[in-house]
């Protein structure tokens, strides 16, 4: 028989004695709307929201975006992050007593009994679609060993990516006091996510079908909530998200939408059904209608020419090289729409990150963009390519490394050596036999005549 599960139970509507208590959320500041010539951003009733450019990590809508907030099944977009990085997509996910029963049976699950096992792949869909609480133990299971294991990772992950007022308890989001996170953390993790085009599939999918096979005997579907990925409430570009839901979170809700050259990530914490939904659509409006990408080697002028005349030569010792330094040509600021690049400062950087060097490779400096003391992207400076190649060739082109010292030390050795052929060339030509006395005459009338030339008193 088949059925159909939906991923999390039916929101109730709200309390209208709570309507004092959105009013109050929706009179918190937003940051953002301090920044100068800052496209000023709508208010809405969650606690905590952002919107933030995936690529560049542009903070585009920033309210109360540091509260340490309950994520819900939100916390989900981490646990498939994980599972993604450690197992194979066609591995065996098992059931244990403890992934099954350590969660609550009336809470958001697909099902499963101890001993079946379905792919990791059918695994993320029921996390990412379903909202699974048992599933996502049973890939913690498999990844790390044990489920504490996996929340030490999860924990680890979070502090490698950036993220300073997170700690997980838990693969689901059920509810725990020490299980938290921020509006902007949660970005951070989901820019990861995002990252990966297998996850923006699987985050994307409106209804999945489970079969029946000999491990898993149930035949049934999955309807994910979501109403941006499902279609119930239409948005242009969405990428993926997930919902979350408990009784102190409120609704929390992730989405990914790309248009017009970005790719914005929403984060809303704290809302009233089906207001996550509506706030989202009015900060992606806002963000898409107000702000745009702009491509850094094509427009900005400013740092390159001045600064790498040294580097560049059309006729020099190595041939005709052209332009030994190059910006990085996807690399990009996100702007109001109102702002040109030149309204930007910008400062340069010889120390890269990790991720700045997993990013190039051949990378040896970084610009770093803001506009009005407002972070809004980077430029890495890298070794380029044969001169005349576009800027998407010279970003692939096999770089040159020329190292300055060793030219230096190679150059002295050169001299070194002139030195001392000289001074050998002396000791051999002092000490020259002839073969007749009319060659040593002859060698040593010259001799005479080269040094009264050096000595100034004869000229040739």
């Amino acid at each position: 028989m088949t059925q159909t599960i939906y991923a999390e139970e039916e929101v109730k509507e709200g309390d209208p004695g709570k309507l004092m208590e959105a009013e109050e959320r929706r009179a918190l500041p937003i940051q953002s709307n301090l920044i100068d010539s800052w496209p000023q951003g709508p208010s809405i009733n969650a606690k905590s929201a952002i919107v933030m450019e995936a690529e560049t990590g542009t903070i585009l809508y920033a309210k109360n975006i540091n509260e340490e907030l309950y994520p819900a099944s939100t916390t989900k977009i981490m646990t498939c992050l994980l599972a993604v990085e450690g197992a194979n997509l066609n591995d065996k996910i098992k059931f244990s007593n403890e992934a099954v029963f350590s969660v609550p049976h009336d809470g958001s699950s697909i099902g499963m009994d101890v001993g079946q096992s379905i792919s990791l792949e059918q695994a993320l869909y029921g996390i990412m679609v379903g909202s699974a609480n048992e599933v996502a133990n049973a890939v913690a299971e498999h990844v790390s060993g044990s489920i504490d294991a996996f929340v030490d990772l999860m924990n680890k992950r979070a502090a490698d990516i950036g993220c300073t007022n997170t700690h997980f308890s838990n693969t689901n989001g059920l509810q725990r006091a020490d299980h938290y996170t921020s509006a902007y953390d949660l970005a951070l993790i989901s820019r990861q996510f995002f990252n990966n085009e297998l996850l923006c599939k699987v985050a994307n999918t409106p209804r999945y079908h489970f079969t029946a096979t000999s491990t898993q005997p149930d035949d049934f579907y999955l309807n994910n909530k979501h109403k941006l990925i499902t279609g119930e409430v239409s948005y242009e570009g969405i990428i993926g998200g997930k919902t979350g839901y408990t009784d102190l979170a409120k609704e929390t809700l992730v989405t990914c939408a790309e248009k017009n050259g970005m790719r914005l990530i929403c984060v809303v914490f704290m809302e009233d059904s089906p207001e996550q939904f509506i706030d989202t659509v009015t900060l992606f409006d806002y963000a898409f209608n107000n702000f745009g990408a702009v491509n850094i080697a094509d427009n900005d002028t400013r740092y390159m020419p001045d600064d790498s005349l040294f580097f560049e030569s059309d006729n020099d010792v190595f041939g005709k090289s052209g332009t030994i330094l190059s910006l990085n040509g996807s690399d990009k600021v996100i702007l109001p729409k109102t702002a040109k690049i030149e309204d930007t400062e910008y400062t340069v950087s010889y120390d890269l990150t990790d991720e700045d060097k997993k990013e190039d490779p051949s990378a040896v400096a970084k610009i770093t963009y803001t506009y009005n003391k407002t972070p809004v992207g980077k430029a890495l400076v890298s070794y380029s390519g044969q001169q005349g190649s576009t800027a998407n060739e010279v970003h692939a082109a096999k770089p040159i490394f020329i190292n300055v010292k060793i030219l230096l030390i190679i150059a002295a050795a050169i001299v070194l050596i002139s030195l001392f052929s000289g001074s050998m060339s002396t000791k051999v030509t002092s000490n020259r036999k002839f073969s007749s006395k009319s060659d040593r005459i002859r060698y040593k009338r010259r001799k005479r005549e080269f040094k009264k030339w050096r000595s100034g008193s004869r000229k040739f």
